[in-house]
């Protein structure tokens, strides 16, 4: 393949989640789009586009405007997707909300996304009700009631048509999909559908505004690049509210015609009996998931299994043993959840390059440039530059941070903030970040989130977080505090790590803590984070770690 064509076969002026899942049932009808394979419970395509219809006339019924913002607190399961299409594509505004998300966190995203309404999930729904008074926006609450055979999480205690402590009113989600389909008002395709929260690196979570077309947009992109077909099925394990799972995977497969075979999370030791089960041909897999299957002691039955193609983000250096291991070929991209997808590499790149993010994808440029944006030589690192000439193909932008939208897309280009090059033949190659951000286990983590949480510590004067590298050579969290006058005595570990485990998601809650008397810091007084890095990168056995003392944080 020497490129991908100029632009991707796409009408904006049709792409609406509403026309679109209508479009597939008419198509496709009582083909099997989603199986949970906890159960085996499968649903249609039929089905998803009368259920969907049903939760937005639901909504109406129970008073919701059209236009309001409704957020979903869930785990995977099928009632959540359900959740995420059903408001969007009769005129709501969707908020997915990370499952870890809780006390601050996830007061902050409910707030900041303006959220009228929250779809949760029940074990989940305690969270809500502890924060709720600082929510006062939220006036509607629908509690789903998810059939999980392995899970016995303790439930609050509520009642259908009671009310909270903040007034909001609490139904049952049940009532939502016996309610009749109705969509007062369809939306076009250039119509706010859904907002999505990325990982903040200079501030909180931005919420990514998703137009109709962008959604459409994007599962037509995955189809074509990724090689989506109807006999495809995905395996989708990670989670339904991040992008990779939920534009990725399951927007491919919609367009597609395909179907997704749906996990709760990643298992190991289910992941290949889950692939044999479902018959999948295909999944998406982030760096924690590819070091864990590699690392599983080899079987003969590597290759007992029907998948033909993964997608892993990034490409690990063993990637021709994974693919002779598992019988398999690696595809692989560049993108951002802020903007859009830019490059790919799929079965027909040159499998020379394998281990590259392949080449700019249909309609969109991609640049490599300095810090003043000027462009650098094949082979040399620079920021990597995304513009998309799709129509409606990218995001409108943050909600309610004009001036972070204005700054993303500088010179009119986005501005991904990842470090990169291009070789001779116009691959493109990821090397690192260059924003403050943290990856942990597939989970971008905001530094500024964390420390914004451990700043309000009693005994906690100044923080930084930063990721440093572990044994599972990946990026674990690490902290270092200062700490009040004359709050020593007041402090320990433990109690920190307890206050984060209560007001952040529990892959934020950091590993290595370190107490210090004061930091480097540049002559504007900003923290030098690389310097603690290297330092604690060069002596990690003298941080607290609270793997060593045997502290587990809970989701």
């Amino acid at each position: 393949m020497t490129a991908f064509p100029d632009r991707l076969d796409f009408d904006a002026r049709t792409a609406d989640l509403h026309q679109v899942l209508a479009a597939k049932a008419r198509t496709w009808g009582d083909k099997t789009f989603m199986t949970w394979l906890p159960t085996g419970a499968a649903t249609s395509y039929a089905q998803i586009d009368e259920r969907t219809s049903r939760i937005g006339g639901g909504l109406a019924a129970h008073g919701i405007a059209a236009r309001s913002h409704v957020a979903v607190l869930m785990e995977n399961c099928p009632e959540q997707l359900l959740a995420i299409w059903g408001p969007c594509r009769s005129g709501y505004v969707t908020v997915p909300v990370n499952a870890a998300a809780k006390g601050q966190l996830l007061a902050y995203f409910l707030n900041h996304s303006d959220s009228a309404a929250l779809i949760v999930e029940e074990r989940l729904l305690q969270r809500f009700i502890d924060i709720c008074e600082t929510v006062p926006g939220v006036k509607q609450v629908f509690v789903v009631r998810v059939d999980r055979p392995d899970s016995d999480a303790p439930v609050p205690a509520w009642t259908p048509g009671s009310t909270l402590a903040s007034g909001a009113a609490v139904h049952d989600f049940a009532h939502l999909l016996a309610a009749e389909p109705e969509v007062a008002q369809p939306p076009r395709f250039s119509d706010l559908a859904m907002l999505m929260f990325t990982s903040g690196t200079t501030g909180p979570s931005k919420a990514i505004m998703f137009s109709h077309a962008q959604l459409i947009y994007w599962g037509t992109d995955v189809a074509f690049h990724h090689e989506y077909t109807p006999q495809d099925i995905a395996y989708v394990f990670l989670p339904l509210f991040h992008g990779n799972a939920l534009l990725g995977s399951t927007m491919g497969s919609l367009m597609a015609g395909s179907a997704i075979a749906l996990a709760p999370r990643f298992s190991v030791s289910r992941f290949w009996q889950h692939i044999r089960e479902s018959g999948a041909t295909v999944f998406n897999g982030v760096g924690a998931v590819t070091n864990f299957l590699w690392k599983h002691p080899p079987s003969p039955q590597d290759r007992s299994h029907t998948v033909r193609r993964c997608h892993l983000a990034p490409v690990p250096g063993f990637a021709k043993g994974f693919e002779e291991r598992f019988g398999m070929q690696i595809m692989s991209a560049f993108g951002l959840t802020d903007y859009c997808l830019g490059s790919a590499y799929n079965t027909r790149s040159r499998r020379d390059k394998l281990g590259s993010c392949g080449l700019p994808r249909a309609g969109v440029e991609v640049r490599i440039v300095d810090a003043d944006d000027f462009d650098v030589p094949p082979g040399t690192p620079g920021e990597i530059l995304l513009r998309n000439n799709n129509p409606w193909g990218a995001s409108l932008g943050y909600y309610k941070q004009p001036e972070a939208t204005i700054a993303s897309r500088r010179n009119l280009w986005f501005h991904t903030g990842d470090r990169g090059l291009r070789d001779a033949d116009g691959y493109v190659w990821y090397t690192d970040r260059i924003k403050d951000a943290i990856r942990r286990r597939g989970e971008n983590i905001s530094a500024f989130e964390v420390e914004e949480v451990i700043r309000t510590h009693p005994a906690v004067a100044d923080v930084a977080v930063y990721p440093v590298r572990a044994e599972s050579s990946e990026d674990e969290v690490a902290a270092t505090i200062t700490l009040r006058a004359g709050m020593e005595g007041d402090f320990s570990h433990e109690s920190l790590l307890m206050h984060c485990n209560r007001n952040l998601a529990y892959f934020m809650v950091p590993r290595y803590i370190e107490v210090a008397e004061d930091m480097p810091a540049t002559l504007s007084q900003k923290i030098e984070k690389y310097k603690l890095r290297q330092k604690a990168e060069a002596n990690l056995g003298a941080f607290w770690d609270r793997e060593r003392a045997g502290i587990q944080v809970t989701r």
